[in-house]
């Protein structure tokens, strides 16, 4: 097996860092474009597709600016992270996604997590 390699994606959203920040780190925020159903528990989501489950445990958040998740499945090295940055030249709002993948399925995940970002921009108004 291989081992995964971290990877980062940038997103300029026309929305505020609270807003933002909203459906990054909240189960009615996630659920609008993330997982069709989720909860959260003791500093855990469990998120819902299809009826399969998958939980991740929040390591840390700073609100406005950051939620770093970890899938209860990976390695504990392993996590996601939805982390929002104001550009200093444009002052534009900057969503960042970092994820782990295997560097041959980086394109694939990336393609993923552009698929569910369209989709947050949708629900955003973007």
């Amino acid at each position: 097996m291989s081992k995964k390699v971290q990877y980062e994606l940038e997103y300029p959203v026309r929305c505020s860092p609270s807003i933002l920040y909203e459906f990054l780190s909240t189960p009615a925020g996630l659920q609008e474009w993330f997982a069709d159903k989720v909860d959260y528990r003791d500093s855990v989501f469990s998120f819902s597709w299809n009826g399969s489950t998958e939980e991740a445990e929040v390591l840390e958040q700073e609100e406005d600016e950051f939620i770093r998740l970890h899938w209860k499945h990976a390695p504990k090295e392993e996590f996601f992270e939805f982390r929002i940055q104001i550009s200093e030249v444009t002052n534009e709002t900057i969503l960042i996604v970092r994820d782990f993948a295997e560097k041959k399925e980086i394109a694939d995940q990336s393609q993923l997590w552009d698929y569910q970002v369209k989709d947050l921009f949708h629900r955003i108004g973007n």
